[in-house]
Formats: structure tokens, sequence, C-alpha cells
């Protein structure tokens, strides 16, 4: 397999421009440079929250939060304050007083990346800021089919591709929180069980944030069988996010990150994956490159990948999960 530079054109050149015209939709910044533009804001989180936040295998430091996610949250921080003022404008010009709807952040990448590390520091981190207190985070695995229907349909094997997700349910989710309704609620996912938890329901009571995480949340609208485009999650968006690294990187991050689990959630004997927990480490690598080239990278490189140029804001990484490069869309 080519590594990701090559299987996906990069954002800038999705816009159609020509790659020589010297035009990009992104402004392009380095780790240096974007870590200068809040260098006057305290971070507000110690050690202790970042080894609750970071994921297995992830090397999240103080100083990645420093100079990656306080930028950052400063960042959304303006954007959630201009949809304010916005919000204000429209209703004055329409002589109607309503309430504002949760501002809602898409945050996509592959399986293994770190995207799930990602969407909670910047959850804890906006929950800091005085006009975001109340920040709630979704992921899309609540919205998988139930193991039992996916076999019925023959998907097992194609868990975490689009089709394996119910989109009608999680579309609804989404356009119930932005339309501004008081409860919401969004299935619990078990990543022990590798399941659907029957009976069990995540509730959002009308968020200043909500933070929606998941494999394909920047995927463009499907095409309906009277061929006019339906809606897309993203549709709801107000600001997107990609976690991005070299297909290389990401697959030996997901085997190290299964040959860690196997003295993990794997040994647990409730575990979907206990089958795994005895494997050596031969064996583990094998299994672990097999399910990726069988699954996941197949994902990544029809599915994911090419969303990548639909994020506003696209977070690079290097071999060692440290966020090197940042492109920004310009507004």
């Amino acid at each position: 397999m080519t590594d990701r530079t090559k299987a996906a054109p990069h954002p800038a050149k999705a816009s159609g421009n020509a790659p020589d015209s010297g035009f990009s939709p992104f402004v392009e910044l380095d780790r240096q440079t974007w870590s200068r533009l809040s260098n006057e804001i305290r971070s507000p989180l110690n050690q202790d929250d970042i080894l609750r936040l970071r994921g297995l295998g992830e090397r999240l430091s103080l100083d990645e939060v420093r100079e990656v996610y306080l930028p950052l949250s400063r960042l959304l921080n303006l954007y959630v304050a201009a949809a304010g003022r916005l919000h204000s404008a429209t209703t004055t010009f329409l002589g109607e007083k309503t309430t504002r709807t949760p501002f809602v952040i898409g945050v996509a990448g592959s399986v293994a990346v770190g995207k799930s590390t990602t969407a909670r520091v910047l959850r804890e981190m906006l929950r800091r800021w005085p006009d975001t207190p109340n920040v709630e985070l979704i992921t899309t695995d609540g919205f998988l089919y139930p193991n039992a229907e996916l076999k019925r349909r023959g998907l097992m094997d194609r868990k975490g591709f689009p089709e394996s997700y119910d989109r009608r349910a999680l579309l609804r989710f989404v356009s119930a929180v932005k339309s501004g309704a008081e409860e919401v609620r969004a299935p619990r996912y078990s990543h022990l069980t590798y399941d659907i938890v029957p009976n069990e329901e995540i509730v959002v009571h009308r968020p200043d944030v909500l933070i929606v995480e998941g494999l394909n949340v920047l995927a463009p609208a499907r095409t309906r069988a009277d061929g006019r485009a339906g809606l897309a999650l993203s549709d709801f968006f107000d600001f997107s996010i990609y976690v991005d690294a070299r297909t290389s990187y990401i697959e030996e991050w997901y085997v190290q990150r299964f040959m860690s689990l196997r003295g993990g959630a794997f040994a647990d004997p409730e575990s979907y994956f206990h089958r795994y927990a005895g494997l050596t480490d031969t064996e583990a690598r094998a299994t672990a490159l097999d399910i990726w080239k069988r699954i996941n990278e197949p994902n990544l490189v029809t599915n994911v990948l090419p969303t990548r140029g639909r994020a506003q804001l696209v977070l690079t990484k290097d071999a060692d999960h440290s966020v090197t490069r940042m492109l920004l869309r310009k507004t």
C-alpha cells in the first residue's frame, strides 16, 4: 500500500485549483507558529487530566495541550462567539426572540489516529471557557447497527464502513440537537462487548457545544433513489476537524494498540475480543495486520480519507503522535 500522501489529494488541491496556481482554500501553519496564537493564555489542564484523557498508545503531553489544543480551543471559542453574534443579528432582523441552538463540531479521522483523544481534550478545554460551560461529546459508534443486525446483513467484516451505521437515526439525532430540542437520546455503545448496549442511552440536554466524533462524520450526502441529494451529517456542523497522519503511521499505531489490549480489555472474559488475549507477540501482530489490511485500511482509503478536504481544520500528526502542521480553511 502506498502512503496516504499518494492515496488522496492534498486538501489544498481538492478545491479544483491548479497545483501551481499559488492559491489554496487553506492557510498552512506549522506547530511553532500555531502555538504562538494563544501564548498569553494559561492551559487549564494538568498532568492528571492528561492521563485521564489520552487514549491507549497516545503520547498526549502538557506541551501538546499547550501548543496545539489551547490555540484550537481559543479559535473555537471565537467561532462560538461569532455564531452567537450572528444569531442575535438574525433574530433582530426577523423581529423574533428564539433561543440559540448548540454549536456543533465534527471530528473525523481514521481508526487509531487519535481522533477520540482530540475530541475528549477539546471537550475539557471548551468546558473551561466561561461562555461554553456545557460541552457534550457523542461518538457515532452508538449509531452502528447492533451486531445481530450486522450479521443479518452480512456486514460484520465491514463494521465502521458507512453502510454499517443507522445513518437516518444519526441524522435525526444531530438534527434534533441543532433544532434546539430540550432532550435528545442516543444509543450507548460498549467497546468491551463490541456492540450496542440494550436499553441504555446517552441523553443530551441542550449543550452549549456538541462534539460529534466518528470515522465518517464528514462524508458527503448520499444520492437518493429519485436522483436528489439528501442531507449530510456535516450540514449540521458549525466547525469540523480532520485528524490526519500517513497511513503507514496509523497502521503501526493500530498494531501497537491491538498488542497492548491483550493485557487490558481483551483479558476481560466479557470482551468480544477475549479470544485474542493469549496470542503471542508474533501472532498478535499478524492478526492485527490482517484486520487492518482487510477492514480498516480499505475503509480509510475509500471512505474516510477522501473527506479530509471537507474539513475546516486538518491536524496532521507525525510518527510520534505529535501534531506538526495545521491547515485552516480560509473564511
